[in-house]
């Protein structure tokens, strides 16, 4: 029996066994990635500490409100933030393309404008000499005008008489109207004729004559009501 389970055992394939080749080229490929991160590390080290360095010399230099780094990648960009933010300072990143961003570093209390940042983004340099005189010539502009735009009239395109010619003529609407005065052949009736000349006492015994007629002649009631019933 045990004879058996060990001629079973013998024929099974044995697991694959790495030769001294292999283990010395993984090894090979292992310190090399070890030495890449190694260098890597102490590149950003040597990066950073330069960063470190020039925002000092930034801090301390009490003529200077700006400092603009070179363009460089987001990872050197993401040291940049982390130290400028460190030192307590404010950043502003432009550039269109990736490659070609750049920081600029701003002291707090010399916050740049609206304008200024504009111009960063358009791509062109600050000058706040130039940029305080446009703002001044811009206000003058507002406040007094030009005597040429002062005694401008501004003249409509078209006559809009033009577009109505066909319906009014030549002449105004205005000077060719009419005063219309009431015809009386049109049912014109004037005031004085509606209103009732009679005094009360008269329009009272002429309402008692009525009904004393109705009470003396029913016959005549009667015809009123046919009358009325046929119509």
């Amino acid at each position: 029996m045990a004879d058996l389970l060990g001629s079973i055992l013998s024929s099974m394939e044995k697991p694959p066994t790495i030769g001294e080749e292999e283990k010395k080229k993984a090894k090979k490929q292992r310190e090399q990635l070890e030495k890449l991160q190694a260098q890597e590390k102490a590149a950003k080290s040597k990066f950073r500490k330069r960063i470190v360095d020039e925002v000092n010399k930034f801090i301390n230099d009490s003529s200077r409100t700006r400092h603009k780094f070179e363009a460089m990648d987001k990872m050197a960009r993401t040291i940049v933030y982390d130290v400028v933010e460190f030192a307590g300072l404010t950043s502003f990143s432009f550039g269109e393309d990736e490659n070609d961003r750049y920081v600029m570093l701003c002291k707090k209390e010399f916050a740049p404008s609206d304008e200024e940042l504009e111009a960063y983004r358009r791509g062109e340099e600050w000058d706040p000499n130039k940029a305080e005189e446009m703002k001044r010539l811009k206000e003058a502009q507002v406040e007094e005008p030009s005597s040429s735009q002062a005694s401008q009239k501004v003249v409509p395109m078209s006559n809009y008489k033009d577009k109505y010619k066909h319906l009014i003529g030549d002449t105004s609407a205005k000077a060719a109207a009419q005063i219309t005065t009431a015809n009386k052949a049109y049912g014109f009736v004037p005031s004085e004729n509606k209103r009732d000349q009679r005094s009360i006492e008269e329009v009272q015994n002429q309402i008692r004559a009525k009904k004393r007629q109705k009470t003396e002649d029913p016959t005549a009631d009667a015809a009123q009501s046919s009358s009325n019933e046929e119509q």
